[in-house]
């Protein structure tokens, strides 16, 4: 009897190789991510209470978003070469809590110290901390609770990358903001452009930190997008949306993102609140 040809010795340990080479490529997405990070904090530091409108924020807010187009594709990576671990999940986690924990928290900080803010700098000191122990909630419970929705369609809380978000896209409208403060300005734009620029960061700061620790429940845009059929008030939504990017220009990422975070929880308020005093409203008897 003829015995078949058996497989080459040399080609397990190849596939073996490819296999390692295609578990690491997930990894390296999240150790880019929390370098992102570590670049925000590095080019936030740069900045000195002498300048105005400095470009060192510009690449801070980028390196955030940077960061996010890395921790949307780790993930997705991981399933699809069928490399998913508890240590990537726990890497993931910590490499969140660098980029969309510490890093937009030390940036709000910094930039409010360059533009004299409302607030004592404890009360944004404080802010600041409530943000970053907010963020290492917000993850912990992700990590317990992500196995409750196999859908993965929501998440319970705001999820910590739209926050670091919205705090970083109000760094593209400082420059705008900051040309109604010119001498020349009218008394009543120079008043509201101070105002915006020395409170709207901290207090916007302090809302997704309490919201990332919420109950209100965030939908998962990524699973949404590719996974559902869409109705004609989605497409409406789109198109809106693309008319206020072109409409606005620096002004659209910063209400993008305002919308994801404040929508959810006025939605819950409003079913919560309104809808439920509709309903335990009296009957008024009927006139007979």
């Amino acid at each position: 009897m003829h015995e078949t040809p058996s497989q080459p010795d040399t080609e397990l340990p190849r596939r073996s190789r490819r296999k390692k080479m295609v578990a690491v490529v997930p990894s390296l997405l999240t150790l880019g991510n929390a370098a992102c990070g570590f670049g925000c904090i590095t080019y936030a530091a740069k900045v000195g209470p002498e300048t105005h409108v400095p470009e060192p924020f510009y690449f801070a807010a980028v390196l955030i978003f940077g960061g996010m187009l890395l921790d949307a594709l780790d993930g997705p990576i991981a399933r699809l070469a069928k490399q998913t671990s508890q240590f990537g999940a726990h890497l993931d986690s910590l490499a969140d809590a660098i980029t969309f924990g510490v890093a937009p928290a030390f940036l709000m900080l910094t930039f409010s110290r360059v533009f004299h803010p409302l607030f004592h700098p404890r009360v944004l000191w404080g802010i600041a901390t409530l943000y970053v122990l907010c963020t290492v909630l917000r993850l912990a419970r992700f990590n317990v609770t992500n196995d409750e929705d196999p859908a993965h369609e929501s998440f319970c809380g705001l999820p910590s990358p739209a926050a670091a978000g919205m705090v970083a896209s109000l760094m593209f409208i400082g420059p705008g903001l900051v040309q109604w403060t010119d001498p020349g300005a009218a008394d009543s734009a120079r008043r509201l452009g101070e105002f915006l620029i020395k409170g709207t960061l901290p207090v916007m700061t302090l809302v997704v930190a309490c919201l990332m620790v919420s109950r209100v429940r965030y939908p998962h845009v990524f699973n949404q997008l590719v996974r559902r059929r869409h109705s004609f008030q989605y497409l409406v939504k789109l198109i809106f949306a693309i008319v206020i990017v072109f409409a606005v220009k620096e002004l659209a990422i910063p209400i993008v993102f305002f919308y994801f975070v404040m929508a959810s929880p006025l939605r819950a308020l409003w079913s919560q609140v309104v809808l439920r005093r509709m309903l335990n409203r009296p009957k008024t008897a009927s006139i007979r």
